[in-house]
């Protein structure tokens, strides 16, 4: 509208509205009946009429299509709300779907452990300083976390509880440095632990290390846990095998792991809470 009242044909009506106004207060001063004047006057006026007609159907052309384009804004919002009503039902969608499979992995793994108990729980934060995709979850030593608590998505490790607060509780990563577990690879049954490592880190790997240079782990196998540790149950996955290479600082060779699932999208997990050596035994 302020575009409109700027524009020059708008200035140009207002003008021919003041001339017309004045033809007809100089026709009302000379009365109804015919004159020199009157006629002069309505010599003038005549082709003015038509240019204000003129200009009144552009005016009400341009009125409506102003009102067509609030209809078509209108239309636009409504499409705008939907689409965003289909959105958070797509992220819903995605969000039971990966819950579901989150769950699924886990209820397999404790087909064959059935004395395990899990404990959802979101990742509400994670430390961007950190390389070796730490991360925060949800639930605590409230929840029945404890520090050393294996942490899964699914049925593949993906870190420990490093450590427990109340509320929420930190977890290190399979690709840190500091993380260790006993491990084995499932085919040939050699028996060795599963570290991080600063270099291989950055590329998302972790290592199997100490192993022999005859060793028969080939491409593609799948490492789980020994389950030598108290806190740890055999059997959870790891990660599968991706190279083989020889250690440049002593004459042992180690594989390298690919995590079984991505640890840097994750969103949900897995505590294993209450496990101890005496609990698998039974």
């Amino acid at each position: 509208m302020k575009n409109l009242l700027k524009s020059s044909r708008f200035k140009l009506i207002v003008a021919i509205i003041a001339l017309l106004l004045a033809g007809m207060l100089i026709c009302a001063a000379n009365g109804h009946g015919e004159s020199a004047q009157s006629s002069i006057v309505g010599t003038i006026f005549t082709p003015a009429h038509w240019v204000a007609g003129k200009l009144s159907d552009g005016l009400d052309k341009i009125t409506s299509n102003a009102k067509g384009d609030a209809q078509y804004e209108q239309k636009i919002d409504e499409l705008q709300k939907e689409l965003g009503e289909l959105q958070n039902q797509l992220a819903d969608y995605n969000n039971l779907k990966s819950q579901n499979e989150l769950y699924k992995d886990a209820l397999e793994l404790k087909e064959d452990n059935p004395d395990f108990k899990y404990l959802g729980a979101s990742v509400i934060g994670r430390d961007s300083a950190n390389p070796y995709c730490s991360f925060t979850i949800s639930k605590g030593s409230l929840n029945g976390v404890k520090d050393g608590d294996a942490v899964l998505y699914g049925k593949y490790l993906v870190g420990v509880i490093k450590k427990a607060y109340p509320t929420y509780s930190v977890v290190s990563s399979i690709i840190d440095p500091d993380f260790s577990v006993s491990a084995y690879d499932i085919n040939t049954k050699e028996l060795s632990y599963v570290t991080g490592d600063a270099e291989i880190a950055k590329d998302g790997y972790c290592k199997f290390e100490n192993l022999d240079s005859t060793t028969k782990i080939a491409y593609g196998s799948i490492i789980a846990t020994a389950g030598i540790s108290s806190a740890m149950p055999k059997g959870i996955i790891i990660g599968t095998v991706r190279d083989i290479n020889d250690e440049t600082t002593n004459i042992s060779t180690y594989a390298l792991i690919e995590p079984g699932t991505d640890i840097t999208r994750l969103d949900e997990c897995l505590v294993l809470i209450g496990f101890t050596a005496e609990s698998e035994a039974n």
